[in-house]
């Protein structure tokens, strides 16, 4: 607690968030939680003996407490009832764009049915112009529910939505009518204002992933980006590029700031710093207070209120403080994968990247230090979000290692030259010659990722991983920074102890799966699947009028990670069965 007292205290904090959520106490238990917070805030002011000796407790327990409290209240059910499964006029605004399906362009919106206002999914047709934020829609509208999954292992899109405060989808096929807004708040007109200049990249002559990796790589609007194009970047482990993070607010201070130090004498240097941090701030309001970007601003405005101050930086407190605020604001943020892999790769660089380094010969030039640098902070990054990516994602590619390696040095020219064609575009300067410049670079740029995506020898799908594993995984990163610091017998020993451990975890979870024999009849669409499992091995009857692609993708990898089947194969049965006998059991296929 002496070394990094708001550490600890925002980890007993996120306990709090994490008991709260599994065990959901009721408004009795929270007032005597309460309760208790008020009493050990009133013991602080008593400097006795034997309260001095629990203080650390006494903060660890009320930081507990405010965790549980504040998702508490985060959680509260909206309390309405709003006719589902049929057809209703409403009335919504848009509140934000979402990513666009084959089908659909999906939006989070408000909607007032009668007097009932509420928060909806809305999905209106592919082809319809683009909604914005300057006017109120009418329309019919089939309401419905976000349904639970059928089984486990399946993504449980309803939960997701309901930690974002959404329990209605709004599905509308035409006659959108719409009339402008007069009382737009000053986020909305920002959100305008953004909108407007996404429609202006559009405008340009540039090819479409051009233009869209621009608008995400700069304006954090990935809602267009080809689908292919999303996946060369999974692939290649390298879609952070396209998610706006730490790497792109520090470039972009950096440039600001390198132009502020040019413009204002050296006596006031200091000013330069202020307006930088302005600036990026700015910045992050224009383009949405995403995760990763509201912790890179924080962590940057700590750290340079510390060199203001002419304190030394700490990198912990700044991490700490970040999550602090974030989580204070919204409790369900906790929850985000983003979130979560961000500042996971925040810790692992702290705690890995100066070990790693000292393995390498002194950089007595730039370039030598952008080289290490580069190295040693994507190994760090990487090692330190592996287990998360295993459990989330159940995939990897080793060749992601070296796309970042190669890619990483030049993503810093990329960044600033998309946000200078950003500006270019805002201000209405058109320039043929950097457009054709621009657009030649990134499909360059987009090629050499595809390349690295396409290596398909080195990319594992379907890896299985439980909380146990990663939690055990994360003890072995640990304790692999005492190991790189100092190669001993200890060190060693407690490290390899440590990679054991997950071993003897992971071999006894495989055994217990394996031992496990079960039928399912899965529903798709329109379309049923039966899977037969046994032991590691498992075989997929689905309907020849299924789409294979979209069943391998929803069913069969989701499932095949979930139970740990090391085979399996697909087998196809007419459209037109009705049911099939397997052992004692029917099942309709109809």
């Amino acid at each position: 607690m002496n070394k990094e007292p708001l550490l600890i205290l925002v980890l007993y904090f996120i306990l709090g968030i994490f008991f709260q959520d599994t065990f959901l106490l009721g408004k009795g238990w929270i007032y005597g939680v309460i309760i208790i917070n008020v009493g050990i805030l009133i013991s602080l002011f008593f400097n006795t003996y034997f309260l001095h000796k629990i203080k650390v407790i006494l903060l660890g327990i009320l930081f507990f407490g405010i965790g549980v409290v504040l998702h508490f209240c985060n959680s509260l059910p909206q309390k309405m009832a709003i006719a589902v499964n049929k057809n209703e006029t409403i009335v919504f605004k848009i509140s934000q764009k979402l990513n666009s399906t084959e089908k659909y362009k999906k939006y989070e919106g408000i909607a007032q049915l009668g007097k009932n206002s509420f928060n909806s999914m809305v999905y209106i047709p592919k082809n319809h112009e683009e909604l914005d934020y300057e006017h109120y829609y009418k329309a019919e509208a089939y309401i419905a529910q976000p349904q639970q999954p059928q089984y486990d292992f399946q993504f449980n899109y309803a939960h997701y939505l309901k930690r974002k405060n959404i329990d209605y989808q709004a599905y509308i096929s035409k006659n959108i009518s719409s009339i402008e807004r007069n009382d737009l708040s000053f986020i909305e007109q920002i959100k305008q204002y953004r909108a407007h200049v996404l429609k202006k990249i559009d405008k340009t002559e540039m090819s479409g992933s051009t233009k869209e990796f621009l608008k995400g790589i700069i304006l954090a609007d990935r809602t267009e980006m080809e689908a292919t194009t999303v996946q060369d970047f999974n692939r290649s482990g390298l879609v952070h590029l396209l998610a706006i993070s730490g790497t792109h607010i520090v470039i972009i201070f950096g440039l600001f700031y390198f132009l502020m130090t040019r413009c204002i004498p050296l006596q006031f240097r200091k000013y330069a710093i202020i307006f930088s941090l302005v600036f990026i701030w700015l910045f992050a309001l224009f383009i949405g207070f995403g995760n990763s970007v509201l912790r890179s601003c924080i962590m940057l405005s700590v750290y340079f209120m510390f060199v203001l101050l002419q304190r030394k930086p700490d990198l912990l407190h700044s991490l700490a403080l970040s999550a602090f605020i974030i989580l204070i604001l919204d409790t369900q943020q906790l929850f985000d994968v983003g979130f979560q892999l961000s500042f996971m790769a925040v810790l692992g660089i702290f705690l890995l990247n100066q070990p790693l380094l000292k393995y390498f010969s002194r950089a007595d030039n730039y370039f030598k230090k952008l080289i290490f640098n580069t190295i040693t902070i994507s190994l760090s990054a990487q090692l330190a979000t592996l287990p998360l990516v295993l459990y989330y994602f159940h995939q990897f590619s080793f060749v992601s290692i070296a796309a970042n390696f190669i890619i990483i040095p030049f993503s810093e020219l990329i960044i600033v030259f998309s946000f200078l064609m950003t500006l270019l575009i805002v201000f209405g300067l058109d320039f043929g010659f950097i457009d054709k410049l621009y657009d030649g670079v990134i499909q360059l740029f987009l090629k050499s990722i595809h390349w690295f995506a396409s290596a398909d020898m080195v990319f594992i799908k379907n890896i299985s991983m439980n909380l146990m594993e990663v939690i055990s995984v994360l003890i072995a990163i640990y304790l692999l920074r005492a190991l790189i610091l100092k190669l001993n017998f200890k060190n060693s020993m407690n490290f390899i102890i440590a990679v054991l451990v997950f071993m003897m975890i992971r071999i006894g979870c495989n055994i217990i799966e394996n031992q496990k024999e079960e039928v399912l009849l899965h529903s798709f669409s329109k379309n049923k699947i039966i899977s037969i499992k046994k032991g590691s091995k498992a075989c997929f009857w689905i309907q020849d009028k299924a789409d294979r692609e979209k069943v391998l993708q929803f069913i069969i990898e989701p499932y095949c990670s979930s139970r740990r089947i090391d085979h399996f194969e697909i087998k196809q049965i007419p459209f037109s069965t009705k049911k099939i006998v397997f052992g004692d059991h029917v099942y309709d296929m109809k």
